[in-house]
């Protein structure tokens, strides 16, 4: 374990929750290091002229100590004075935690600070495509010593969505449930996880943009049946036709990791998607867009029975599919 003391960790990035953990963790091996250290955790806009100081002061009742800043973007000029200074040359018994919140504010200290010996920058940048959000399923199962495949932790991410903390809860709820040697796989995501609602729209999805007709209604009406409000599934086709319109209008000579970086989806499933642009023409394509709109402006406006304007509109989108084969 390395030593916290002497030293200041700098947790910068744009997840609130990635943050929290991180400066948790920093928390945690201080108290390992020094289980009686006194731990002073404060928002950077709270500290007066002085207070710093005082913190990483030496302390008449215990030997070590460590001073944790939130939200160090809103840190007074005159503290973060005191801030670099103490960089400068800090205590041998002190460890201290900054937390940014990500954004241009206070980027003139940071700027300062990444230039300090003493300072090291953990950034925590939230994932923003949905690879990018199946890679960091995985590696959150790695860190628990389970492995999951791409198309289960496709399956984890739209069941659950793209809040990490909510995506953590689940992989560690699979993690603890599942017995010794048993696969984390897209059928034990489906087994604990296939009854959420966001799920359902993506099964529909894929059945109706693969010209499945008979089984995306089966899942409409199951879902109907189910409660699943229908916005979900109509976001989900037209989020699913958005991706294959971006397939099917590519370089065909691109690999598939190289279009998965462009599309922002895993490379297991643009071979997925490249296997059901085959049946779509640019018209026709536009023409199902369209249908999805259409079904989506019912819903929301409450002019058409919401069931019915979703088993409509997987109807044309079939007829759309059907005038491209």
């Amino acid at each position: 374990m390395a030593n916290p003391f002497g030293k200041i960790l700098l947790v910068t990035g744009n997840s609130e929750f990635l943050s929290d953990r991180a400066k948790r963790q920093a928390v945690a091996q201080v108290r390992e290091a020094a289980p009686e250290a006194e731990i002073a955790e404060t928002a950077a806009s709270a500290l007066a002229p002085g207070e710093f100081t005082a913190l990483t002061s030496a302390s008449l009742f215990s030997q070590a100590t460590a001073v944790v800043l939130t939200d160090l973007q809103d840190l007074g000029e005159q503290v973060a004075g005191e801030l670099l200074q103490y960089a400068a040359s800090p205590s041998d018994d002190t460890a201290v935690v900054l937390v940014h919140g990500g954004g241009a504010k206070g980027k003139g200290l940071l700027d300062k600070l990444r230039k300090t010996a003493a300072v090291s920058e953990v950034a925590q940048q939230a994932p923003k495509y949905e690879r990018d959000l199946i890679a960091w399923v995985r590696q959150e199962a790695r860190t628990q010593g389970r492995a999951i495949d791409d198309e289960g932790a496709a399956l984890l991410v739209a069941a659950v969505g793209s809040d990490l903390r909510s995506l953590a809860a689940a992989v560690d709820q699979l993690v603890t449930t599942l017995a010794e040697g048993e696969r984390l796989d897209a059928t034990v995501v489906g087994r604990y996880f296939g009854g959420r609602a966001e799920v359902r729209g993506y099964e529909i999805a894929d059945a109706a943009l693969d010209g499945r007709l008979d089984l995306a209604l089966e899942r409409a009406r199951w879902a109907e049946s189910a409660k699943v409000a229908p916005l979900l599934i109509t976001a989900a086709l037209a989020s699913g036709l958005r991706q294959l319109a971006r397939v099917a209008t590519a370089d065909p000579g691109l690999r598939d990791a190289d279009l998965a970086r462009e599309v922002g989806a895993p490379p297991f499933k643009i071979r997925s998607l490249r296997q059901s642009a085959r049946g779509w023409s640019e018209a026709s394509l536009r023409q199902a867009l369209d249908a999805v709109a259409h079904a989506d402006l019912q819903v929301k406006g409450g002019s058409a029975e919401p069931g019915h304007a979703v088993e409509r509109m997987i109807i044309d989108i079939a007829v759309a599919r059907a005038r491209t084969s």
